[in-house]
């Protein structure tokens, strides 16, 4: 039986935000579906999936789509992407490597 998993709406939102950028810059650069899907080595019907903001996608595929069609993924130049990586690393690296919980104390004085 297949498990039917909700998103929260700020998800939902920027699939579809990201989908609805990368169809409209695939339209501008006057490529069909067909053309995009043959550009990442999928089938049309995911292109499809991609442009309604589809949770269901593939992560890496999106961003390929999105990178091919132009569309700056976090808001920058895709230039920019490899130092905006490496700083996201230096900071990981600076945080603990691992997270505990934190104890709760109860307060018993009543």
């Amino acid at each position: 039986m297949k498990r039917v998993r909700s998103y929260l709406p700020t998800t939902t939102h920027a699939l579809c935000v990201l989908g609805s950028q990368i169809a409209s810059s695939r339209r501008e650069l006057g490529w069909t579906a067909a053309d995009l899907a043959e550009r990442l080595g999928v089938n049309v019907q995911l292109i499809g999936k991609i442009e309604r903001g589809s949770p269901s996608t593939t992560i890496g595929i999106v961003f390929e789509a999105a990178i091919l069609c132009g569309v700056p993924l976090f808001g920058t130049d895709p230039s920019d992407l490899t130092d905006l990586a490496a700083r996201e690393r230096t900071r990981l690296a600076l945080l603990p490597a691992r997270v505990h919980r934190k104890k709760v104390q109860v307060s018993d004085n009543f």
